[in-house]
């Protein structure tokens, strides 16, 4: 089945973005990044704070107040089911070069698990300016419930990098 991706969710302010691979099928149905309650993202984003409202409108705005934009590596790919390795090999990648050139403030990149950040590498990093290139990468476990090999309280170490949208650089983390 063919899947498409969603716009991202950004505010000029932001410095940070979390980049999934392609949303699954419930997010899909549900027009929502992480719309499986198995996904850990709201899950984390509230241990974090506890003042992550409840509504997914009201969700998006809770980033953007943070300094936190969503998208996906892909904006298509023929997908089986709703994991990373039903992605298909005709993968398209979302227009990474717009984006950045839209959101200039954005300094660190936090992927969604391993998946997105290869996918990133292989299809994205070649179309950027070498500016672009040079923003801090940051892979984390991904939130997805398929991926139970790391603790929830892993998880949510890991992912504190996310929330910080000050833009400082981690070198234990850059590219890892």
């Amino acid at each position: 089945m063919q899947s498409f991706g969603f716009p991202p969710l950004a505010s000029s302010n932001a410095r940070v973005l979390v980049l999934g691979s392609l949303p699954g099928r419930r997010s899909i149905e549900a027009s929502e990044y992480y719309a499986n309650p198995q996904n850990g993202f709201w899950k984390i984003a509230r241990a974090h704070d506890d003042s992550l409202p409840g509504k997914y409108g009201e969700r998006a705005a809770w980033l953007a107040a943070r300094g936190v934009a969503l998208w996906d590596v892909l904006a298509a790919a023929t997908r089986s089911g709703s994991l990373d390795s039903d992605i298909e090999a005709d993968a398209i990648p979302n227009n990474f070069r717009a984006f950045f050139h839209a959101y200039p403030a954005i300094r660190r990149v936090c992927f969604n698990g391993a998946t997105a950040a290869k996918l990133y590498r292989r299809l994205v990093i070649p179309t950027l300016s070498s500016t672009q290139q040079e923003l801090v990468l940051h892979i984390l476990p991904s939130t997805s419930g398929a991926h139970a090999s790391v603790s929830f309280a892993d998880k949510m170490a890991r992912w504190a990098i996310a929330w910080q949208a000050n833009g400082a650089q981690s070198e234990q983390s850059r590219g890892s």
